[in-house]
């Protein structure tokens, strides 16, 4: 197995894509199933368009994971109802999953040691099965820092805490709809706000079934107004991956060099599109080495134009027509 971490160049990503591709396809039974239904030979794809990407409806039916593995911890997704089928994301390497969190978050925002960490999300006690979770929790445990919480149920704390850190950078992370709850509370109580200019969001998805509709745009918009900063930063991952890509504005992401993401055509799944046309997201993520690596999503998004190296940027432009509502919006359902 090659080190993921260490890839540098486009050749030595594709040599990891494939040699991951090869393995998976001898140690995951269901990505094997897939590939042999697709009437694909492993031997013949020397290319990352010519790797098969599982759609991740699969997640909800299958136990994805390594053969050598009988893991019994797992990640699961959100659902509108009580007898909806959710994803599971078996766990086999937690240290793997850890790193990936770590070197991201470094690469894009900084060292984990240099901020509070506040969250408005249930805490991990209330749900041990959210990857989200997992990833702010194991952030507060590097960063150590006594101010570290999670505030869902307590806008007035959380604004007390907030008003008094002074030259502390302060990174806050929420879905999109508990952060316009909050900014909600402030305007009722009419409380004034004179946040830390050391303060970063990070908003991470999540608004079906929670508020009314607004584009990435408009979110971006009323976060920035609501907290008086321009540094309103967005996530996005999924409980199917053990990767994140972040942006730093704007809704334009980048992917850590272990990631990418593709744009296929919504009528020919083997079909990509060129940057700046719209399409079905399918995301490589090499940080699922004993899963799947190559997953077929729901979401749409867009390459950017002139966007090349190991990590092109993109936006994610919504959801698939009658795809399942799902997300971190639900977590506090």
């Amino acid at each position: 197995m090659k080190n993921i971490f260490s890839i540098k160049n486009q050749s030595g990503f594709l040599e990891a894509c494939l040699e991951t591709f090869r393995f998976q396809y001898e140690n995951v039974p269901i990505y094997r199933r897939f590939v042999e239904l697709l009437n694909i030979n492993p031997t013949e794809v020397r290319s990352l368009e010519q790797i098969p990407f599982l759609p991740i409806e699969a997640f909800k039916k299958h136990q994805i994971i390594d053969k050598n593995f009988s893991p019994k911890h797992y990640f699961q997704s959100s659902g509108t109802t009580n007898i909806q089928t959710k994803s599971r994301h078996f766990v086999a390497d937690f240290q793997l999953y850890e790193e990936s969190i770590e070197r991201s978050f470094r690469h894009f925002i900084g060292n984990p040691e240099d901020f509070i960490f506040v969250g408005l999300l249930p805490n991990y006690s209330e749900n041990p099965h959210s990857s989200l979770i997992y990833m702010v929790d194991f952030l507060m445990k590097k960063s150590g820092r006594k101010e570290n919480g999670y505030f869902l149920y307590n806008h007035q704390e959380l604004f007390n805490l907030l008003q008094s850190i002074d030259n502390q950078k302060v990174i806050l992370f929420g879905v999109s709809f508990a952060l316009l709850d909050f900014l909600d509370f402030l305007n009722l109580s009419q409380k004034k706000i004179s946040f830390s200019e050391n303060l970063t969001v990070i908003e991470t998805g999540g608004m079906k079934g929670r508020k009314e509709e607004m584009t990435k745009d408009e979110l971006l918009d009323s976060l920035k107004s609501g907290f008086q900063t321009e540094r309103i930063f967005s996530e996005y991952s999924m409980t199917e991956l053990l990767s994140q890509a972040y942006s730093l504005g704007g809704n334009i992401y980048e992917t850590p060099n272990w990631m990418r993401i593709l744009v296929r055509s919504l009528e020919d799944p083997m079909a990509y599109m060129p940057p700046g046309k719209n399409g079905a997201i399918s995301i490589i993520d090499l940080a699922n080495r004993h899963s799947c690596a190559f997953i077929a999503t729901q979401d749409l998004g867009i390459l950017h134009e002139n966007s090349a190296g190991l990590h092109p940027k993109f936006s994610v432009a919504g959801r698939i027509d009658h795809s399942d509502i799902r997300g971190c919006s639900l977590l506090v359902s």
